[in-house]
């Protein structure tokens, strides 16, 4: 009885039944209940059975075939497993494919990659628009395997001194590019937008350059006042900043609120996660005041939004209030900045902690430890903080 070749080209081309069919010599011919045909090549490795695809019929003859399990034998003869081999030199492959891949086409793949991980779309507009605008000019159409300190530099060095927020955004946004064109081996070496150790040593601190812009605030005393001019304001704008300064949110949190998010009968606003800046569920006490400027607006329209836009199911736009501000002549003021008008005023004429008027603002706790204790969003005390300034800036208390 034969042990090698026992199988011919027309019963492969015939065979017709579901099995495994021996050519002898660990070389097998595998039908599929589906009928598909190829080869697969059996043997023992250290007491284990392997098997490794040899290739379909309709492509490996039996010729070939029969080629291809004397080379696994005589692999196995020399003490080379040949189903690790193939493995082996198949990540050899991929470790050698083409590094000519185009900074343009990491970065978008980066995008893509991370997209779910950002918290909203203008995150991508930015990281999209930067880079177009800055990076792509240089580095665009460059394999990202040739880019190096030069090309950054010529990147970042015309708008470091004029631009600086925004060349260290970029800065940021090509390192983290091409560390993922490292990661998939698109690349190797350093990376030539790395700040410390590297770029530090060419380009000015940033801190240097620019001092920090805070956004510009009311102060305190003058919050009465204000609020008495704005109750006069007529539109949702007014409206809606009235909110921003009651309850010490942000523009977004108040712009995109909705009438679900308000339970008026516990006298709580929940604004969730995916709403926050920290993402975290902010839970914000409503103060009598804020109870009275609601009421109506909850009370009245269809829309989901509280503060709905004049056209289609969208909110007020984030330039509303800003232009109320120029209309009403305090085009010095921004709105973020009212919340640094409640935080001084906490923090200068009440004897209110800076955990609960931090707590109001919705700050992230920095030290990791104290935030892994404080579980609490401390409510009661943050309603006593917020109903003490509504009637501050109502004009129902003095500092």
């Amino acid at each position: 009885m034969r042990t090698l070749n026992r199988l011919t080209a027309i019963q492969v081309t015939r065979a017709k039944r579901p099995g495994v069919y021996s050519d002898g010599g660990g070389l097998y011919l595998q039908v599929t209940r589906s009928l598909a045909k190829s080869w697969l090549f059996r043997y023992m490795r250290q007491g284990k059975a392997r098997g490794m695809g040899l290739g379909p019929t309709h492509t490996v003859s039996l010729v070939d075939a029969r080629i291809k399990a004397l080379d696994c034998r005589r692999q196995l003869i020399d003490g080379v497993d040949p189903l690790d081999e193939k493995l082996a030199k198949r990540r050899a492959e991929q470790r050698e494919r083409p590094k000519s891949l185009p900074f343009r086409d990491c970065a978008s793949e980066y995008i893509k990659t991370h997209r779910a991980s950002w918290k909203n779309a203008k995150h991508q507009a930015q990281w999209e628009s930067t880079l177009t605008t800055y990076a792509y000019p240089v580095l665009g159409d460059m394999p990202v395997s040739e880019i190096d300190t030069d090309e950054i530099m010529e990147v970042l060095k015309p708008i470091w001194a004029s631009k600086t927020e925004t060349a260290t955004r970029v800065r940021g946004r090509i390192e983290s590019v091409l560390s993922w064109a490292t990661v998939n081996r698109y690349r190797s070496g350093l990376n030539p937008a790395r700040w410390k150790g590297h770029l530090d040593q060419l380009l000015a601190k940033p801190s240097r350059l620019q001092k920090v812009q805070h956004h510009s605030a009311l102060h305190y005393r003058d919050a009465p006042a204000f609020m008495t001019l704005l109750q006069s304001q007529e539109g949702l704008a007014a409206l809606a900043l009235q909110l921003v300064i009651l309850t010490a949110s942000r523009t977004i949190e108040v712009i995109g609120a909705r009438r679900s998010e308000f339970d008026l009968e516990c006298q709580v606003w929940t604004v969730p996660e995916e709403r926050m800046k920290g993402g975290r569920e902010h839970r914000v006490p409503l103060s009598t005041a804020t109870m009275a400027l609601l009421q109506p607006l909850l009370d009245t329209g269809s829309s989901a939004f509280v503060f709905p836009a004049i056209r289609g199911d969208k909110h007020l736009s984030n330039m509303a209030m800003l232009q109320l501000l120029k209309r009403m002549e305090r085009a010095d003021l921004t709105v973020h900045g009212f919340r640094s008008t409640f935080k001084d005023w906490a923090r200068e004429t009440t004897s209110h902690s800076k955990e609960v008027s931090e707590a109001a603002l919705a700050h992230i706790i920095g030290d990791q430890t104290e935030a892994a204790y404080a579980r609490g969003d401390l409510f009661a005390k943050r309603a006593c903080l917020m109903q003490d300034w509504a009637d501050y800036v109502s004009g129902q208390s003095t500092p």
